[in-house]
């Protein structure tokens, strides 16, 4: 009987050792964690002025590219959904492609990782949107025999409003422009959308024009906002 006491006994401080050890590593995995998010918040406040000066050349590019876009979509009448669509496409490549580009030049200029855990979680922040509005492009203007309707003048609105979706999530980790910047998005799309179907629906127009609006208008007068408040705050 003492034998067993004994083994019970032992049994029992085994198994208190244990539950010791696991509450002891949560407590450090959960503290590890804590201290690397308050880690990414502290970088990613640290580098709001470095993402602000960033996306003044970002925003001129993206709105140049815009521009040329639509004026090449305009002057050849490239009207139909399959030729809009690849158009579009083709320059929110060109445009995602120069921003990583004028990204990671400024990250070399800094003496800063590129892919870091702020960058990824902008990164991640921007993705759903923008996928949905890229899978809808390729759907609805690629392949117009699977659906019975034109979207070429509905793709500006949806693609303006997923992209103000993505500057919005984006915006939690960035300046606080760029939520508002995303807000403008959002309402100019869902405005001029209620005034084109409800007040004047009879309107007949290229969507090249809502396409260089949104994305070349828009970006290059954020990009020159930020470039004027930068060199102001620069000079001050």
């Amino acid at each position: 009987m003492k034998d067993e006491k004994e083994n019970e006994d032992g049994f029992l401080e085994h198994i208190l050792l244990a539950k010791t050890d696991f509450v002891m590593q949560s407590v450090g995995m959960e503290t590890n964690w804590a201290e690397e998010n308050l880690q990414t918040i502290r970088t990613l406040m640290e580098r709001s002025a470095v993402y602000r000066h960033a996306l003044a050349p970002i925003m001129l590019f993206a709105g140049a590219v815009g521009v040329l876009a639509a004026a090449v979509g305009l002057i050849q009448h490239w009207d139909s959904a399959r030729a809009f669509g690849a158009l579009w496409l083709g320059t929110a490549v060109v445009a995602i492609a120069g921003a990583f580009f004028i990204v990671r030049r400024q990250a070399l200029k800094d003496n800063e990782p590129y892919w870091s855990p702020p960058t990824r979680r902008v990164a991640l922040a921007l993705l759903p949107p923008l996928t949905a509005g890229m899978v809808l492009g390729v759907v609805f203007a690629l392949f117009p025999m699977a659906v019975a309707v034109d979207f070429t003048l509905l793709l500006p609105f949806l693609w303006a409003l997923f992209y103000g979706c993505a500057l919005h999530a984006a915006g939690f980790f960035m300046p606080r422009g760029v939520k508002w910047f995303g807000w403008i998005y959002i309402g100019l799309a869902c405005g001029v959308l209620c005034f084109l179907t409800v007040v004047n629906p009879d309107l007949n127009f290229s969507g090249h024009w809502l396409m260089g609006f949104f994305f070349g208008v828009l970006h290059l007068a954020y990009g020159a906002y930020l470039y004027l408040t930068e060199k102001g705050k620069n000079a001050a």
